[in-house]
Parts: structure tokens; C-alpha cells; sequence
């Protein structure tokens, strides 16, 4: 399809990425699986580890269709717009999972990183799905910054869990403290 022409360079660098990252998350879930286990941390790890993988997968799927030989700009334009629906709805659901769990209070960063920007970032390639039949090149680059965003947030956020484990869990008890940041 013309309209993605030029745009496989981009997928190919981004889905990699995204690709590497998952199981970087794996080999560090696999390192920590060792150590002992807080009653709640099951309830902390869908709030906060989870989504990381769901965002890295989500830019690891947009990369995929990005990079298909598509013949128009209709199929690919839904296939943005339900990821974009179906983001915003698992913002929600994580939103739910993060006042749920008891075993860590969410500070500002953490609402910004786990529920505002992937709530942003979703909302955009939905918004930018949707209307990509009318501005098919802006729609792209709302399509790119929807992915980069995501594949930030889950940088950012892996990061953080990494830290927290190396340097606040370790030796700590589990209830409720703040880890530094």
C-alpha cells in the first residue's frame, strides 16, 4: 500500500525493539522468581509487570501490520482503531488492578506511567485508526507516536519494577512502603 511505503524501516527498528524488550521482562521475571513472595504480590504484578508486557506486545503488533503488504487502507485502519479501543479498556482495567492490590501505593509517576499515558497513547491510535481514511498521512504519524509512546512507557516502567525489586524489595518488608524515586 503506497500510504505505508517508507514506514517499514520505522516497524522494523520499533517491533524489534519492542520484541527484545518482552523477553528482557522474561529473563528478569525468571531472575526474581527465587525470592520470597508477598501474599499480595500476584495482585501487584497484573497491576504493574503485566501491563509493561501488553504494551511492548501491543508495539510489537502494530509493527507487524505496519509492515504487511496491505492493499488499502481500510483493513489496517480498523485493525489501529480496535487496538486503540481495546487499550483504553485494559487502561481501565489496570487503573482498577493498581486501587485494588495493597501491596504498594501508586505515587504520581506511577498513575502517569501506568494509566494517563497508555490511556493517551491508546486514545491516539484509536482517534488516529479512525480517521486515517480522511488524513491518511498525519493518521500514520499518529500511528508512529501511539507506538513510540507505548514502547517509552514500557522502557519507563520496566525500568521502575527493576529498581524497586533491586533496590527497595530486597531487604525490605511488604506493606504498603514507597520505594524511592
Amino acid at each position: 500500500m503506497p500510504a505505508l511505503d517508507g514506514w517499514e524501516n520505522f516497524y522494523v527498528i520499533v517491533g524489534s525493539s519492542a520484541g527484545a524488550l518482552i523477553g528482557l521482562q522474561f529473563v528478569v521475571i525468571t531472575l526474581i522468581a527465587n525470592r520470597p513472595v508477598a501474599k499480595d504480590e500476584g495482585q501487584a504484578g497484573n497491576a504493574f509487570a503485566t501491563p509493561t508486557v501488553v504494551h511492548f506486545s501491543t508495539v510489537l503488533l502494530l509493527s507487524a501490520v505496519g509492515c504487511a503488504p496491505w492493499s488499502g487502507i481500510g483493513p489496517v485502519a480498523l485493525i489501529w482503531t480496535l487496538f486503540g479501543l481495546a487499550g483504553i479498556v485494559y487502561d481501565f482495567v489496570v487503573v482498577r488492578r493498581m486501587r485494588t492490590q495493597h501491596l504498594y501505593k501508586p505515587v504520581l509517576e506511577d498513575w502517569l506511567f501506568h494509566a494517563v499515558l497508555p490511556l493517551a497513547a491508546y486514545a491516539g491510535l484509536a482517534l488516529a485508526g479512525f480517521s486515517s481514511r480522511l488524513h491518511e498521512r498525519d493518521a500514520l504519524f499518529g500511528i508512529a507516536a501511539a507506538s513510540l509512546l507505548l514502547l517509552f512507557i514500557g522502557i519507563h516502567n520496566a525500568w521502575d519494577a527493576v529498581t524497586y525489586h533491586i533496590f527497595f524489595v530486597r531487604g525490605h518488608d511488604h506493606h504498603g512502603s514507597e520505594p524511592p524515586h
